[in-house]
């Protein structure tokens, strides 16, 4: 799916591993959108994200969400 929300940018939704999340992205938890406010590498490939309400979330490398994400018009 692809709209065009207002300001100009192109939401898409994804699915992202710990290899292909990034700032930015909307992840949708437990019934409420969070969005990545940062991210840290941990060992064998998962990643600790840390989100803007400050709570903070681990994923295995082969863990597969469903994000949006926001991306400008060109």
């Amino acid at each position: 799916m692809r709209a065009y929300p207002p300001g100009g940018t192109l939401a898409s939704n994804i699915e992202v591993t710990a290899a292909t999340v990034q700032r930015g992205d909307i992840i949708q938890l437990g019934g409420n959108a969070v969005r990545v406010r940062d991210l840290f590498q941990l060992r064998q490939g998962a990643k600790q994200l840390v989100f803007d309400s400050g709570e903070l979330l681990t994923i295995h490398a082969r863990t597969r969400l469903v994000a949006v994400r926001m991306l400008r018009r060109r």
